[in-house]
């Protein structure tokens, strides 16, 4: 894995309001001083506050659409051990408790409720592609550029790899934010034959990822992924595993490291 150290974008773009003057100024972004006119109209109160997604409002139990699904992407590592959080638009119990539990993680008030604190602590965690700033694309996918050649859409697998990274940045973050390695994710059916991997491996769908040891080792890996939404955790004692620790979304249970006691 590369681990990233990311700069951070600005939060919001800023618009002044002179109430003393009644004016509002605007600075276009190639002006300098000089070039600013004197005055220019108001500018609309509901600029971006991040590259990749902004959310335009508080988010509670009840609330549905696309605003919803994507703080679920968001807290896809926070279900309670041994579950999983459906990406669905569907703001629901086990909503709630994932966004308490990710509020709770980073010290922000724990009500269940999607505000302006718990979308700036997400802003921060994210870059402009949407991913995690510790874990990239690349990363999740060393067998091609185009995420094609898998058991679903190329759409599909690169929007599940998405979800992936989210639950690995929640177990990142709970194992004190220690890089964790990342050696593979997501394979086309030619890629997963060359490395001789199952059938219907759940690599093929862009659901997995294959961590090496780093300064956490494979049994600790394997035995926090069960708290972060991975149904698919495989590490040493389980055949063909020894050298990493697998783990994957995409329903189901089937957890397998014995020599970790799991």
């Amino acid at each position: 894995m590369t681990s990233r150290t990311t700069t951070r974008r600005s939060a919001t773009l800023l618009v002044s309001a002179a109430a003393t003057f009644g004016l509002a100024f605007a600075v276009p972004a190639s002006a300098s001083p000089e070039q600013t006119p004197a005055a220019a109209p108001a500018a609309s109160n509901s600029a971006a506050a991040d590259g990749c997604y902004t959310w335009s409002g508080a988010l509670q139990e009840g609330s549905s659409g696309e605003a919803v699904r994507q703080l679920q992407i968001r807290v896809a590592g926070y279900p309670e051990s041994g579950g999983d959080i459906a990406v669905d638009g569907e703001f629901g119990p086990a909503t709630k408790a994932a966004v308490q539990r990710f509020q709770s993680a980073y010290g922000l008030g724990a009500d269940g409720v999607a505000g302006d604190s718990t979308f700036a602590k997400i802003y921060e965690l994210q870059d402009d592609d949407c991913s995690p700033v510790n874990f990239d694309y690349g990363e999740l996918n060393n067998c091609n550029s185009d995420w094609s050649g898998g058991q679903v859409s190329a759409a599909t697998a690169k929007s599940n790899a998405l979800v992936t990274m989210w639950k690995l940045q929640a177990m990142r973050h709970a194992m004190g934010d220690k890089p964790i390695q990342v050696n593979g994710g997501f394979r086309s059916k030619a890629c997963n034959d060359n490395v001789g991997g199952a059938p219907n491996s759940r690599h093929m769908y862009g659901h997995a990822a294959d961590l090496g040891a780093g300064s956490q080792g494979f049994c600790a890996l394997a035995l926090q992924a069960r708290n972060h939404g991975f149904g698919e955790i495989l590490g040493p004692g389980y055949p063909g595993h020894d050298d990493h620790t697998h783990v994957a979304g995409g329903g189901g249970q089937s957890w397998s490291a014995p020599t970790c006691g799991l």
